[in-house]
């Protein structure tokens, strides 16, 4: 027997405070980033259901929109960001200022070059491919819109497209509100895998 799953990677809008390095610090979404998620669906999109990541920027968009459209929801901690370490709460420019090169290197290498005190991308990658694989599965079949994180879906997207990971925060734009759509084809030939689709969000 043959299934086709459609999923949507939706990255959270603007939270209060506007960019920076967020990863665990769990700030809620602005007005225009409430603007950025309401812009990046619409009413032809036909879920069956919402999986989100537990922080807030993502949760309490995925929990309206859960409510308003009658879909079930599903919480993974999985589907969190990446720790950023000393970086959190600071600005690029801030980080520039404060830490030299280890910026630049970062974006060059995310392997070998994680912020001090940051999540490793080995484990970062790891936890969230092997979350979405299992969401993936236990939901075959179903058209499925996940909450997330710019970096989970950089992860996810550098699963599926072969791009090396420490190339794998520079290969992607991924701007608030933007909008990923995964097709995976299931068959007794195996699992077939594609990105079908990298959409931003409308300038607001």
């Amino acid at each position: 027997m043959s299934t086709t799953t459609v999923i949507d990677m939706i990255r959270h809008g603007e939270p209060e405070g506007g960019p920076m390095f967020r990863g665990s610090q769990d700030d809620p979404l602005s007005t225009k980033g409430w603007q950025q998620m309401r812009a990046a669906v619409s009413n032809d999109d036909n879920w069956d259901v919402i999986v989100s990541s537990p922080m807030a920027r993502c949760r309490a968009f995925a929990e309206t929109l859960a409510e308003e459209r009658g879909l079930p929801l599903h919480v993974e901690n999985n589907l969190r960001e990446i720790g950023f370490g000393e970086w959190e709460g600071l600005t690029a420019e801030q980080v520039q200022q404060g830490y030299g090169d280890q910026l630049n290197r970062f974006w060059q290498d995310s392997i070998n070059h994680i912020p001090p005190g940051g999540e490793p991308v080995p484990e970062f990658y790891r936890r969230v491919t092997e979350s979405f694989s299992q969401w993936q599965q236990k939901l075959a079949g179903k058209k499925v819109l996940v909450v997330c994180h710019g970096g989970v879906i950089r992860m996810v997207l550098a699963d599926i497209l072969g791009i090396p990971l420490e190339r794998s925060f520079t290969g992607l734009a991924v701007p608030y509100g933007c909008r990923a759509r995964v097709r995976v084809d299931q068959s007794e030939f195996g699992t077939f895998r594609s990105m079908l689709s990298l959409t931003p969000v409308p300038d607001l």
